[in-house]
Formats: C-alpha cells, structure tokens, sequence
C-alpha cells in the first residue's frame, strides 16, 4: 500500500480542518493501492509551515509517499524517508524551505492562487474603507460625534477611486485578482513582478508593469499601495522608512502578504506623523500582534487578524486542486503551483 497523509486539522481555527467529504473526494481519485490517512492532531495554520510535529503525525511520516498540511517541518521531512511529494495548503512556503527540503528531489506544490479571491475582496474593502472616511465615521461612532463636516467638508476624506493609481508589488495570483476588481472601479492598475512581461503583452487590466528595481515609482505614482509578494530573503523588510517617504501624504498602504515585509515601527512613525493618509495591515511581523504594539493605538489604521484569506468556499478549491494534482502524480505529469524552492515560491 502508498500512503496519502493529510494532517489539516484544528479546533481552535475549525475552518482550517479539511471536512470528511474532501477526504473521500481525495481516496476516490487515489483509488486502489493507496491508504489516505486524515490525522487529527491540533496545528496551527495561519503560517508557512508548523514549528515542530505532534508525535502521532511524526508515526505516520514514515510510510508516508505523500503529506498534505499547512506547510512541512523539517522534523517531519526527515522522518518521511518515503517522501516524494508534499503539497502545501498554504500559499507562504518560507518555513518548509529548510535545506533538505531544497535540496531534494522531493515534489513541493502550494496553494497560491486559492486564496486570490478572498484576499483581494479583502484588499478592495480596505481600500474603500479609506476613500469612503469610514475610519472616521467609526471614530465618531465610538465617541458618539456626528461627523458630517469632518467627512463632507473641504478638508473632507472623501474620494472616488475611479481615476486614482493603485500599485500592485507583487503580479501574481492573488496580485492579479486586487489587480482586475480595482480596474472593475476605473483604478489605474500599475503592478510590479520580478519578471514583467514585454509591454505590448500585459494584463488587459494593467496600464504599467515594472521590475522588482522600479518599487520607487510605483511608491511615488500610486495612490493605494498593496502589497502581495511572497515573502523571500529579498522581500523582508521591502518597506521601510526610505520606501514610505515616497509615497504620497494621501496614500494608504495596504499589507496582505506577509508581516515581515513592512517595517512595523517605520510604518508606525509615518502613520502618528501624518505622512500617510492610512494603512489597512492583516499581516504582522509577530502574531498575534502584541498587545504593546505602536499600531493599536492609531485611528488611521484598519487591522485585521490575518482573516484576509478565509473563505467558505476555500475547501471546495482545495480539493479541486488536489485532484488535479493527484491526476498529475499518477500519471507523471508536470504539477499545478509547483513550487520552485530555490526561489522561494
């Protein structure tokens, strides 16, 4: 027998546990030959991969062909010596990009791109909640003040979006989604990817795409910065004080990505200083954010608990993928969203 292990279970996050019809949607595609074992051992998957194993996965690494979770631990990794694809519920593979998962030949696929309708819905309601002053209707709601010349008056927040430049750092899936809903408003779109394509070959949504050396103007042009790019060595830590300078003083940055990539504290300083006309933050270099963090006290920042990706129908797109993948596996063809290691994503 082949064994298909699947470790995605929490109940303390339920919707992060894979339900029992997806399960068997998985044995079904399998067929005869193979054992697909669903442990149910608590994790946490809000990250890029586990810190360490429980015990009772750890037993079952070792027959294991293939291991499904929320990202891979090198402790797990180590105890597979039968591993020869691991799929990622996640979309971030940073932490299961420890040197001998590098350096095998073991399949590694994610789920980028699954979290893409989710997240950019995410996006475009942070967005709105600054063009539409609801930073500042919600401030007079909790101090029972109405609002109407703050909001309405010359001095007021009140914009259109159609018009108004959005940057995207970061082009790919989920970048892509932000990317068309925004144009769907009239938005400018000006995205940023590592490798652009020609200019005559862009999205039809896309009036500029740069290189990852042109971050400057995108920050200097764009109204709304968001932020999707995975989280690389070359990526921690991206925006910071130099990088918000340049952005506008009505600019709003909004981070879905990864908490690492901003600089909390030079984000913070520009936000109590005026600099920036808000921020909307679902990601945080430590989570859950501490309680002593700058940011809570700021009413020009919309903070959300790194929510952006949750969605009922996540499960549904997992197993759609899966399927495919396995339909792939099967029959020695190339994998869906397989992950360059060396890279980073």
């Amino acid at each position: 027998m082949r064994d298909f292990l699947i470790w995605m279970y929490s109940t303390t996050q339920p919707l992060w546990s894979i339900p029992p019809e997806c399960v068997e949607r998985v044995r079904e595609a399998l067929g005869a030959g193979w054992r697909v074992l669903s442990v149910e051992e608590e994790q946490d998957a809000t990250g890029d991969g586990p810190v360490s194993t429980p015990a009772g996965v750890l037993e079952e690494m070792s027959g294991a062909e293939v291991f499904v979770g929320f990202g891979i631990g090198r402790d797990a990794f180590l105890a597979g010596q039968r591993l020869r694809w691991v799929h990622s519920a996640a979309a971030g593979v940073g932490r299961s990009l420890f040197g001998e998962m590098v350096e095998s030949d073991v399949l590694f696929t994610n789920s980028a791109g699954l979290y893409a309708e989710p997240m950019s819905e995410h996006a475009l309601a942070m967005i709105l909640y600054f063009a539409r002053g609801l930073d500042v209707a919600a401030a007079g709601m909790r101090s029972r003040s109405w609002k109407r010349e703050a909001l309405a008056g010359p001095a007021g927040p009140l914009i259109d979006l159609e018009g108004r430049v959005l940057g995207v750092v970061g082009y790919g899936g989920i970048g892509r989604a932000v990317g068309r809903r925004a144009a769907a408003l009239g938005m400018r779109v000006w995205a940023l990817r590592r490798s652009p394509p020609a200019q005559g070959d862009l999205p039809p949504e896309v009036e500029r795409m740069w290189g990852a050396e042109d971050l400057d103007a995108l920050l200097e042009g764009s109204d709304y910065v968001v932020l999707t790019v995975p989280e690389t060595p070359s990526t921690i830590r991206l925006i910071g004080a130099r990088e918000l300078g340049l952005m506008g003083k009505g600019a709003v940055l909004i981070n879905i990505a990864r908490g690492r990539i901003v600089q909390e504290v030079a984000l913070a300083d520009a936000l109590r200083a005026g600099r920036l006309r808000g921020a909307g933050l679902d990601v945080f270099e430590v989570e859950p954010l501490p309680a002593e963090s700058p940011l809570w006290g700021l009413e020009n920042v919309l903070l959300t608990p790194h929510v952006g990706g949750i969605s009922l129908g996540f499960w549904g797109r997992q197993t759609d993928l899966l399927i495919r993948n396995i339909r792939r596996y099967l029959d020695g063809r190339p994998m869906e969203n397989l992950v360059d290691k060396r890279l980073g994503y």
